[in-house]
């Protein structure tokens, strides 16, 4: 019995694995009847990315349901078994609770519906650049599904701690509330950006949840340590067929869920100010474009030849494969950062 918390997390995420990939031809061959193939940004509204990935147009987006539609299914799935069963294994397998599993599924689930309507619009060619939302409209939604979880873990949750690494526990009253909707908004924009090559955002969060996943499971939290390794299986199957040359891409449905959801278990976990070292990468996309975009209204010049910083990188002569493997190094390492002042804070 000891050994079944960890055989259950092993057991999912292999069969998340082993799920997402037999049902992806049944997905690819939605995608690719319906021509539901991304439109590459216009050669006006960024010249060099336009021409670096010209050849991408049309490949299918909404790739992302993969992920969350795995995780949705196999939540459901054993719910209702644990429900209907009188085997202990079967229905040990459920991992959807109030407390630890509702909020982040249901905030995987919201933002992707969000995430998979922008990604309509720019296959049908609506909205500015070539089709889908604008940035501004993207962060007034980032910041909407924020807004609901801060309310649910403010009033719901009565949670308001902040645990500082080596300090303690700090509670910061009303204060929790912007902070939760500045890292929600501020991870769902990240984990936007870094969706630019194949397989780069797929490989740096699959790294993350599984960080949390890890993180969740030492504070005895299984359900929701499965709920991240789920989501790893997943991401593991998406990367499969995601890798350079890509099947399909991973979609606003994808990066606004998994942004989103990430955020949501740091917070759950309240391990956020690790975020930054399981994200570095998002951290780093995200601000070479803050820098972009300010140096060009304040300075009225740029400071790298295209962004986020992968664009800028392969306008330098870097290839794509070689970015984004370094870039999941780089995940890689800094998360073995984070574990270790993790487990250095809690004394082991």
């Amino acid at each position: 019995m000891g050994n079944l918390p960890l055989l259950k997390i092993l057991f999912l995420t292999t069969l998340s694995f082993v799920v997402a990939v037999l049902w992806t031809p049944l997905l690819t061959h939605i995608l690719y009847r319906y021509k539901l193939g991304k439109q590459i940004r216009s050669a006006e509204s960024a010249p060099i990315a336009s021409n670096l990935h010209k050849k991408k147009s049309g490949t299918p987006a909404m790739g992302g349901v993969l992920v969350w539609g795995t995780t949705l299914a196999l939540a459901l799935v054993f719910f209702y078994v644990n429900r209907v069963s009188d085997n202990n294994f079967f229905r040990s397998l459920n991992f959807l609770t109030r407390p630890e599993t509702l909020l982040p599924l249901g905030a995987l689930v919201a933002s992707a519906l969000v995430g998979l309507f922008d990604d309509i619009l720019n296959v049908k060619k609506i909205g500015p650049y070539g089709g889908g939302l604008s940035l501004r409209y993207r962060l007034f939604i980032f910041t909407l599904i924020a807004i609901v979880g801060a309310w649910w873990f403010y009033f719901k949750l009565d949670w308001d701690v902040l645990h500082v690494p080596f300090l303690g526990n700090y509670s910061i009253g009303p204060w929790y509330i912007p902070l939760f909707i500045f890292i929600i908004s501020a991870t769902s924009f990240s984990v936007n950006e870094t969706d630019g090559l194949d397989g780069l955002a797929g490989g740096v969060l699959l790294i993350a949840f599984a960080s949390y996943g890890g993180i969740a499971f030492m504070q005895g939290r299984i359900n929701l340590a499965t709920f991240c390794f789920v989501i790893t299986g997943a991401l593991l199957a998406f990367l499969w067929f995601n890798i350079p040359p890509a099947r399909f891409f991973m979609g606003d449905t994808g990066a606004m869920s998994l942004g989103v959801t990430l955020g949501v278990v740091a917070m759950l976990t309240n391990s956020i100010l690790l975020l930054p070292l399981f994200g570095f990468i998002l951290v780093v996309e995200s601000l070479s474009v803050i820098i972009q975009v300010g140096s060009k209204k304040i300075r009225g010049k740029k400071v790298f030849l295209s962004s986020p910083i992968h664009h800028h990188l392969e306008a330098s002569g870097w290839p794509e494969s070689k970015i984004v493997m370094r870039f999941w190094i780089v995940t890689g390492v800094m998360s073995f950062l984070g574990l270790m002042i993790y487990l250095l804070d809690r004394g082991i």
